[in-house]
């Protein structure tokens, strides 16, 4: 489950971001009002996010819920177990998207004009010119980026999936940080909610190690 959920909020976290920051990064009139919306959600603290998606996504309360239920989805996050996964990834993508647009829009910011209006000169189409200089110029973010997604995934948010889902329905949505806090906290192992912090931390470490020695090599400084 744990990493089910860290690999979906990672990826749609770090795609989502970089499409805002590159439509954000136009030249268009009032570009600056975009610019600030697209960063407040990071204002909010990730239980209060959950709390905001209940309403909307909650069964027979929630409009967007209601609105699904009207289209014929017997949407249920309380009683489906995948469900409750896509909410707690939407939760969690929102929360995390406006820092990776904060940093890939400063990336694309620093990127030479002149690189990619010589590429223009040359014929290269946009898709073409963003695939072949842009993205490989925005690697060093995208590879710090990835790393402070993981560790956001696997530390940070234990307040959505508390107060979303607490880990249900049966077990669908209980993350590794979860069922630490769980066992410690609520069933008061300390000696296995310990342990399995060690293992945790271990887990986080060993995927940093294995970044910084294999995806670093396609890192274009």
């Amino acid at each position: 489950v744990t990493f089910v959920f860290s690999a979906l909020v990672v990826f749609f976290s770090l795609t989502l971001g970089l499409l805002l920051a590159v439509m954000a990064n136009r030249n268009i009139r009032g570009v600056q009002i975009y610019r600030t919306f697209l960063i407040i959600p990071y204002a909010v603290a990730p239980a209060v996010a959950s709390v905001l998606f209940i309403f909307m996504f909650q069964p027979g309360l929630g409009m967007i819920a209601r609105a699904m239920q009207r289209s014929g989805i017997d949407w249920n996050p309380v009683l489906n177990g995948t469900h409750a996964m896509i909410l707690v990834v939407i939760v969690a993508v929102w929360n995390q998207i406006s820092y990776n647009f904060l940093f890939f829009l400063a990336g694309l910011q620093a990127i030479p004009r002149s690189v990619i209006e010589a590429a223009a000169i040359d014929g290269a189409k946009p898709m073409r010119r963003f695939w072949t200089i842009v993205f490989p110029l925005l690697s060093p973010t995208s590879f710090f980026l990835i790393i402070v997604n993981i560790t956001y995934v696997f530390f940070n948010t234990l307040g959505i999936i508390d107060t979303a889902t607490g880990g249900g329905p049966n077990g669908a949505t209980q993350t590794l940080v979860y069922k630490v806090f769980q066992d410690g906290k609520v069933g008061t192992d300390l000696g296995g909610s310990a342990a399995q912090s060690v293992i945790l931390m271990v887990i986080v470490v060993a995927l940093t190690a294995f970044q910084f020695r294999y995806v670093e090599k396609k890192v274009h400084y």
